[in-house]
């Protein structure tokens, strides 16, 4: 059967695939070159696997791109990332031919004005793409994420016998869209990172050394591949 067990014509997909897109630094570092060398490449590897997530029928992708605790990174690095999403947000062409929805998760507030104009003329552009939908973490934290939903949910008045798992999740970030079924982390590292720990909890994963700059469709493959061989009982037999 040569690198898959099923070829990825015939082999289904999971429903939502969520990535942490990590490596990059180390990848530069690797190469002698400054730490935003590596961001730049690990923004290709992301446009290039979305558009082949869309490809093969994927219906969600959740990426992890800047993390509440990234801003503690050196000064130089975090306006490098974010002189980086200004360019690729102001590429508006980066998915229309590909009927790819883009949305944004995480807490939107503290970052620049400009960016955050970008992000929501790039919502409203894709709102009526009906292929693969992408959520961008942007200042994402788990712990941050449950954190607000509570307090939303107490601001609304409603009485503690009332909160069900139901309701926090329909006060998360990724309120409209299904718990993602598949986590994959490159880079050889082997946790979660704060990263969807609500939405994460009946969710197969997959880890890799593969470096993010380097990842390419074939280690998707491999993954979607593994992922089928999981037994998936969620708390049953």
């Amino acid at each position: 059967m040569g690198l898959f067990t099923k070829t990825p014509k015939t082999r289904p997909v999971p429903t939502h695939i969520a990535i942490i897109m990590d490596g990059n630094g180390r990848w530069a570092k690797k190469r002698a070159l400054p730490r935003t060398a590596g961001h730049i490449a690990g923004a290709k590897t992301f446009k290039e696997i979305a558009k082949y997530c869309n490809k093969i029928g994927l219906k969600y992708l959740t990426v992890y791109a800047f993390s509440t605790e990234n801003w503690k990174r050196p000064k130089d690095e975090v306006e490098g990332i974010m002189n980086l999403l200004r360019d690729y947000l102001k590429d508006t062409e980066n998915f229309k031919e590909d009927n790819i929805r883009l949305k944004f998760i995480g807490n939107l507030e503290p970052l620049a004005d400009d960016i955050k104009e970008l992000i929501k003329h790039n919502e409203e552009t894709s709102a009526d793409a009906t292929g693969l939908q992408v959520q961008i973490a942007i200042n994402y934290g788990g712990r941050d994420e449950i954190t607000n939903a509570v307090k939303k949910i107490v601001a609304s008045g409603v009485s503690p016998d009332e909160i069900t798992e139901d309701l926090i999740s329909q006060n998360l970030y990724t309120c409209d869209i299904p718990d993602p079924d598949f986590i994959i982390r490159p880079s050889g590292e082997y946790r979660l990172s704060n990263y969807l720990i609500w939405q994460s909890a009946y969710a197969e994963y997959w880890f890799s050394d593969v470096l993010w700059p380097d990842f390419k469709p074939k280690h998707l493959e491999l993954a979607i591949d593994e992922f089928h061989h999981r037994n998936r009982r969620f708390g049953g037999v």
